[in-house]
């Protein structure tokens, strides 16, 4: 299937993310393809930050998948320093290849570099499949999560 490499997302990027991003029945309702200007604009938000990491997996120079991985120093569990993978998403071709696993691999170990002692992530309800995949690598359903719409 070719080299992989996984780097940080660039603007000319962003296109081929919001398709990964809306294609599905959840990303469908809320993303926006036909406008990029908003999903530009956080990207210099989070190009600007050194605590988000907005990575694109690469295979034969196509974007094929992507997620944000976010630094978060804090006091709890002794100043322990915690990350949050969010906005995993594999491109429908390259699903079941194993991607999906070496973009987390990739987060957990920027995580470790970054010294986090705990890594975490949150997953739609009615992602049972994501569910399945987030348990096999190690991660337990260990807390209810809430949302609120502002």
């Amino acid at each position: 299937m070719g080299d992989l490499e996984i780097r940080p997302a660039a603007a000319a990027d962003v296109t081929a993310i919001v398709a990964m991003l809306a294609d599905d029945p959840l990303g469908a309702q809320r993303e926006s393809p036909d406008d990029l200007s908003p999903y530009l604009a956080a990207l210099e938000r989070l190009a600007s930050d050194p605590n988000q990491h907005l990575v694109v997996a690469v295979r034969e120079g196509r974007v094929v998948g992507t997620l944000q991985l976010t630094i978060i120093p804090g006091l709890s569990r002794r100043g322990a320093v915690r990350s949050i993978i969010e906005g995993v998403r594999i491109h429908t071709d390259e699903r079941g290849s194993g991607l999906g696993t070496q973009l987390i691999e990739w987060a957990i170990a920027e995580s470790r570099r970054q010294d986090c002692q705990l890594v975490q992530l949150t997953s739609d309800n009615t992602r049972t499949d994501a569910h399945r995949f987030y348990e096999r690598l190690g991660f337990t359903a260990s807390h209810v999560g809430f949302k609120l719409q502002l």
